[in-house]
């Protein structure tokens, strides 16, 4: 599986996607081009930390949207589970399913974990800033969710 992932560099074209979203609508990085992208990708709905990030997202959809730019959740969880999660927080941005990892190993965030000495695949908490011509603008590996938004907001700015 490790070989499945690759490590990305800033400044690299972003890795092209397709996914749908809670709906079942596909969203496309391509339909994107002309606007800074935050992909945002969270190991599980509704727990403390995902809902903590997805929450200080929302709060500032002001912001974000001032910086032009558009808020992609990705994790591995079901469309169903994140029509949840969107409702029980109102959630303001799209949540894409990526139920087989594809978008997550592509872009190198599906990665062996620890938890409780058990180890085990999943998403590693990561962001990728993606600007309106499509390069990586900032790539934030292992994200601590307090001041992350900031953060977000400060890579939009430069």
């Amino acid at each position: 599986m490790a070989a499945e992932t690759q490590e990305l560099q800033e400044g690299a074209k972003a890795p092209d996607f397709s996914m749908k979203d809670q709906d079942g609508k596909t969203v496309r990085l391509a339909d994107l081009k002309g606007k800074n992208v935050v992909l945002y990708f969270y190991p599980k709905d509704d727990t403390p930390g995902c809902t903590k990030e997805s929450c200080s997202f929302r709060d500032n959809e002001k912001r974000l949207q001032a910086a032009g730019a558009v808020v992609l959740g990705v994790s591995l969880d079901s469309a169903e589970s994140h029509q949840k999660f969107i409702k029980k927080f109102s959630l303001n941005f799209p949540l894409l399913v990526d139920d087989d990892a594809k978008v997550s190993k592509t872009y190198g965030v599906y990665q062996k974990k620890g938890m409780f000495g058990n180890l085990f695949w999943g998403i590693v908490r990561s962001t990728f800033v993606i600007s309106p011509d499509g390069k990586l603008k900032k790539i934030f590996s292992k994200v601590k969710v307090d001041g992350h938004t900031d953060e977000v907001l400060d890579a939009l700015k430069n």
